[in-house]
């Protein structure tokens, strides 16, 4: 919940006026020749954006408490305040570092000014960019560089940028305008020289350091070239070289007119000196605001003076941390810094700044001759482009790793054969009827058990990347599911197919061609329908050892309702209802169909003088409960449930976004 918030996605433009000499410090100089009264525009609406003001003022945020009591006797807490009433502003050109210690509130504030609230966050307060209060334009107006960097780690740098590019830009971008995009940020940041790396293949090829993943990272949000952007502990895991290089390239950015928020963790002196702004938080209070001089100035005032060649990032953080054994005595003094500060001149140049641009944003008019130059709103692209390019990056992705596209078909073939040399010279008489329904058996088996325990991995191991994605609105959950459901199906139909060719003809199966179809028709069948399965429990358990838990004893119900062990009409009532979802049923049924109708001469030579003699492959079907009408209820019985897996598949998935 965000109060004093408009849902628009279209902002007015509001004329721009400079403000000097709010903060103590000098603001850094925008482009040579920008006019002071030039319009302000939002990244892809406006070709004349001169940068963007961020403001916040009474700032709080709320999580919710967890719930005290025993199972039928819940106390419920107050929100727990992460954020306390907080206020601040950010000017175009600025380069901000948000410092303080862990649970201080950097990532909590950065990400309320962002719009990227989780879910169950309460926001209290008013932030304004460029005087008007943010919404849902938030998303294309920003930036965001997490932590965390997450790629799909078998695309190469130009390939990862060109998804990006298709997937960020207007639709109405032309595809020489995309690739220039791509060619001119891989030369602004240096990675030319890598464009076809591969970001983190494993093996011995070549892969992204950890300060080119970062500048990777820059380089997928600067697509858009958002006029704001926010960077969440850039240097973090990075040498002191790389990460100084990451911090002046951010300079670099906001001496362009970006204004650039980011939170960092114990940067060196002169990694310091490059920041043009410094927020300081402790316990969710801002302790100062304002320039890193005029930092080490007001906490002198206050008796703190910081140590001749010291660092003051390690000062700041040391002066206003809770020291061990003396909690109370550490807690009164933050305070008292918090209280200093908000009646100090940086707090009231911060406030003035705030309710100048709401007052701007609420007096000024657009001018009359803007209609000559209209805002164009920013068109995404097509979901046909969306499906398109994630089916790409997932084919690249399967083709590139050995495990599934080789070692798999290497393993069904070797299986296969093994297989078909156990029945080898099987013929046509009462062992040959067991020995056929076991191998039918083995199709049926071999095929959903491999299938759907190889998925079970599938969505929890790209459930970070899909939800970073999915939060930026790169796309929707339906066409990444589906999308993941076209680059596996080559396999799903290549594997099967190979099975059964591989160990048909050494079984001895019925060799016309009816036959033959039919049998890999069915086996595909049941390879996709297993592989839908493992879909849903993969997405319905957020780790595969708990999807795992739970699939094996259904596995165990589906695989003794079959028809192989027991016959399906002997089966008790209590547990019978089971074979109405097993496929392993329908489909070793629909195989015995396939193989034994019509076949009228079966020798007899019985086992055993008790065992019946069955002639006709009808007594075959009938003695294990399987009727040839049948068939076509089975395939449609396989495609509905194939159906009905992915539907619960893609829900479950849709609930695990929502609540992430």
């Amino acid at each position: 919940m965000l109060l004093h918030q408009e849902d628009d996605d279209e902002v007015p433009c509001v004329q721009m006026q400079r403000i000097n000499g709010l903060f103590s410090g000098k603001t850094p100089q925008l482009e040579k020749g920008a006019e002071m009264s030039s319009l302000r525009g939002y990244g892809k609406w406006a070709p004349d954006v001169e940068g963007v003001t961020l403001t916040w003022h009474d700032l709080s945020v709320y999580v919710p408490a967890e719930k005290e009591g025993g199972l039928f006797r819940k106390q419920s807490k107050p929100h727990k305040r992460l954020l306390n009433s907080v206020s601040g502003a950010v000017k175009p050109g600025t380069l901000v570092a948000l410092m303080g210690s862990s649970g201080a509130g950097k990532s909590t504030l950065m990400n309320a000014l962002a719009h990227r609230n989780p879910v169950g966050v309460v926001v209290d307060g008013d932030i304004r960019v460029n005087g008007r209060p943010i919404g849902p334009y938030m998303n294309n107006l920003c930036g965001y560089v997490p932590q965390e960097d997450l790629f799909v780690r078998d695309l190469t740098v130009k390939e990862h940028l060109t998804f990006m590019a298709w997937m960020r830009l207007d639709r109405r971008t032309s595809r020489f305008e995309r690739r220039r995009h791509v060619l001119d940020l891989l030369s602004i940041l240096g990675l030319s020289e890598r464009a076809d790396t591969r970001i983190g293949a494993t093996g011995h090829e070549k892969v992204l350091s950890g300060g080119e993943k970062k500048r990777l990272a820059f380089a997928s949000e600067l697509l858009t070239d958002p006029p704001l952007l926010f960077c969440d502990e850039p240097t973090t895991g990075l040498d002191s070289f790389s990460a100084q290089k990451i911090v002046q390239m951010m300079g670099s950015m906001a001496a362009q007119g970006k204004t650039i928020v980011c939170t960092i963790h114990q940067p060196s002196s002169e990694m310091f000196s490059l920041f043009h702004e410094l927020i300081l938080l402790v316990d969710g209070r801002i302790a100062f605001m304002g320039t890193p001089n005029n930092a080490v100035t007001f906490f002198e005032s206050l008796n703190y003076r910081c140590p001749e060649n010291y660092n003051p990032a390690d000062f700041f953080i040391h002066t206003l941390s809770v020291t061990p054994g003396d909690e109370e005595r550490s807690r009164v003094a933050v305070k008292a810094i918090c209280d200093q500060y908000t009646v100090s001149e940086h707090a009231r140049a911060v406030d003035l700044l705030v309710h100048y641009e709401r007052h701007l944003a609420e007096s000024c008019e657009i001018p009359s001759d803007h209609h000559r130059a209209p805002r164009t709103k920013f068109k995404g692209p097509l979901l046909s482009t969306q499906f398109f390019w994630l089916a790409y990056r997932s084919f690249l992705c399967v083709l590139r790793d050995p495990a599934v596209q080789k070692l798999r078909i290497v393993q069904k073939l070797g299986i296969a054969i093994m297989a078909g040399l156990c029945y080898v010279g099987t013929q046509l008489d009462q062992r040959g009827i067991q020995a056929i329904q076991g191998a039918l058996f083995i199709f049926v088996t071999e095929n959903t058990f491999s299938p759907m325990y190889s998925v079970l991995a599938l969505f929890p191991q790209e459930f970070p990347l899909f939800m970073r994605e999915y939060k930026s609105g790169l796309y929707g959950v339906g066409v990444y599911y589906l999308s993941k459901l076209i680059a596996m199906l080559p396999g799903l139909v290549l594997e099967p197919v190979v099975f059964v060719v591989a160990s048909y003809w050494l079984i001895g199966l019925r060799t016309t061609l009816y036959a033959i179809l039919m049998t890999v028709f069915i086996t595909v069948m049941t390879m996709n329908v297993s592989t839908a399965c493992g879909c849903f429990f993969s997405t319905a358990f957020e780790s595969p050892t708990f999807a795992m838990a739970y699939l094996v004893p259904f596995d165990f119900l589906l695989m003794a309702t079959s028809g192989l062990f027991i016959k399906l009409s002997t089966i008790p009532v209590y547990i019978g209802w089971v074979r109405y979802v097993s496929w392993m049923m329908y489909s070793n049924e629909a195989m015995s169909i396939v193989q034994w109708q019509d076949v009228h001469n079966i020798t007899c030579n019985s086992i055993s003088k008790d065992a019946p003699c069955l002639r006709e492959g009808s007594q075959v079907l009938r003695n294990y409960s399987f009727a040839e009408e049948n068939l076509p209820f089975d395939i449609l019985a396989m495609i509905t449930l194939y159906t009905c897996f992915h539907v619960l598949g893609y829900f479950c998935l849709i609930k695990r976004a929502k609540l992430n």
